[in-house]
């Protein structure tokens, strides 16, 4: 028997006794599950209208079992049993956390960093790729297809066996796999890429990799009827009121794992608060903490602890004076709640919860970028050993020469409801051990602290840091790659893409009075041992 339960205390607990008779009176859970677009007004009605079809995947999903099944069986027959996912955002962070759940292993491909694509080109004669893009035209993906292809054929394996598409239909990706006879299942047009779990893009790799994606629907049935009725008792309405509906609004969201079977699941749940909610000056900024920590939330921030489904124990006391959620159930049910729970959140926030208006922008400034159309990288603020030192977004730098000058005037930013966001456009596997730094930043500044790997982050956290409140100060960390990549048949290579990435992002933030600090390792070993000591222990100096 699958449960779920959301548990609140402080601000959270009046937030739900606040807010939850709004929304049954409204009969917001049963009108959501009848895919009624007009929960959250007017200006969001024609793109709800066609992003509604999550709420019944439990059974919409189910017939991608059998063709999923197939496929596997095809590949272990082939010898092939290792799986490479090229994807970005909802494409790829569903997969990760299934998988991660299951214990079963895959190769998550969310980079354009030409280092971490190469190294997942490897046992390419035991590997196959999903090609996963909603949109079909997603550059990331696709340059990542191109360079796999290649490999493949130099290695004198037929791609058209080893390739399996997701994507919308009609698509110019559908196309393509079907003139070069790839494997191809498309996917309901009628979800948002992070709504996405239940669909092909989340079931189709992970069952591929060897996950049991059909308890994953199994699970999410078994709450759906509990998640679409107006009763005061419905965990999706009291997650949605606790998370948006605290008065004042505390609008940070410190996603906590405390003991959970579903690993990563915060991760997940990160993009889908994030750019659900953050746009048009408000939203929800989701801090994710691997583990417990003994810094307590600030006053601005409801703790979420995300409890084990069966615990053996009970979850200790929440601080006292504190807004506190507890979340436990079943992951196949979580990816429904959480997805319930944001769409009552973006109608207490008053936004449409399933557009991005936000992330195109990013996109489109590195286009241009990649166009020749903005001009060339300027010339450093500052070098400080491997590291090259450059600001943007107003006069703040002031006369820092070295990293832990420069880090310090951009926390000097930081106000006290604001955030610092780590963005790291590295190696994600390779530099792993960088994200520790959140913890040490965090003590210093006493206020939240994001970490994010570029370009991933862009389809997710991205969309915050333009649209949401203007309260964040942004640490970019960018490097020279140890050997470039080209794309076949692209006029760019993979280090200069991510380095038009990481630049407009940079510039888009920019334009919007962000203030961003950007440390170039030109050095990537040396540079980056002078990043960590930096950011972890406030010194990093060239030696």
């Amino acid at each position: 028997m699958t449960s779920l339960s959301v548990g609140a205390s402080g601000a959270a607990a009046e937030a739900v006794s606040a807010r939850v008779p709004g929304l049954l009176e409204a009969g917001f859970a049963s009108r959501l599950f009848e895919q009624d677009p007009t929960l959250w007004g007017a200006a969001a009605e024609q793109e709800a209208g066609k992003r509604l079809s999550w709420v019944g995947l439990h059974r919409t999903s189910r017939h991608l079992l059998g063709q999923i099944a197939a496929i596997r069986d095809e590949l272990r027959e082939a010898g092939v049993d290792r799986i490479v996912l090229c994807g970005m955002g909802g494409s790829s962070l569903a997969p990760e956390v299934i998988c991660a759940t299951a214990d079963v292993p895959i190769v998550i491909l969310d980079s354009s960093h030409p280092d971490r694509v190469r190294a997942a080109a490897t046992d390419l004669d035991r590997t196959a790729i999903v090609v996963s893009s909603k949109s079909g035209s997603t550059v990331e993906t696709d340059s990542q297809k191109r360079v796999l292809e290649e490999a493949f054929s130099q290695a004198g394996i037929d791609p058209a066996g080893r390739v399996i598409v997701v994507t919308d239909p009609g698509s110019p990706l559908e196309t393509e796999a079907r003139e070069k006879g790839y494997r191809l299942v498309t996917a309901d047009p009628g979800v948002g890429g992070r709504y996405s779990a239940l669909t092909a893009f989340g079931l189709v790799p992970s069952g591929l990799a060897g996950a049991d994606v059909e308890a994953l629907l199994e699970d999410a049935e078994a709450v759906s009827d509990l998640l679409a009725e107006d009763d005061e008792a419905n965990p999706g309405l009291r997650l949605g009121a606790a998370l948006a509906g605290t008065d004042p609004l505390r609008d940070k969201l410190y996603l906590v794992d405390h003991g959970t079977q579903a690993r990563g699941l915060a991760d997940w749940a990160e993009q889908l608060i994030a750019e659900s909610t953050g746009k048009e000056g408000t939203g929800l900024l989701p801090v994710v903490r691997d583990a417990p920590t003994g810094t307590t939330p600030p006053e601005d921030a409801t703790l979420v602890r995300l409890l084990p489904e069966d615990p053996d124990e009970e979850a200790p006391e929440p601080p006292a004076d504190s807004s506190v959620v507890d979340v436990a159930g079943s992951l196949g049910a979580q990816f429904l709640l959480w997805e319930v729970a944001v769409a009552v959140a973006g109608r207490l926030l008053g936004i449409n919860p399933f557009d991005q208006p936000d992330v195109e922008s990013a996109k489109q400034a590195a286009r241009d970028l990649m166009g020749g159309s903005a001009g060339g990288q300027t010339p450093p603020d500052a070098v400080d050993g491997a590291v090259e030192i450059r600001h943007h977004g107003g006069d703040w730098l002031g006369g820092a020469r070295s990293i832990e000058e420069a880090v310090t005037a951009l926390l000097g930013q930081v106000g006290e409801q604001g955030y610092l966001a780590v963005m790291a456009y590295l190696d994600r596997e390779a530099d792993a051990d960088l994200a520790d730094v959140v913890g040490p930043l965090g003590e210093r500044l006493a206020r939240p602290v994001t970490f994010g790997w570029g370009p991933r982050f862009l389809h997710s956290t991205g969309q915050y840091h333009k649209g949401g409140p203007p309260v964040g100060a942004y640490l970019q960390i960018t490097d020279t790659p140890r050997e470039d990549l080209s794309v076949p048949g692209r006029d760019f290579t993979l280090a200069e893409f991510i380095a038009a990435q990481a630049k407009g992002d940079a510039s888009v933030l920019a334009d919007r009075d962000r203030p961003v600090l950007v440390l170039h390792l030109t050095d990537h070993d040396e540079g980056l041992r002078q990043v960590r000591d930096a950011l972890r222990h406030g010194r990093g100096g060239a030696a």
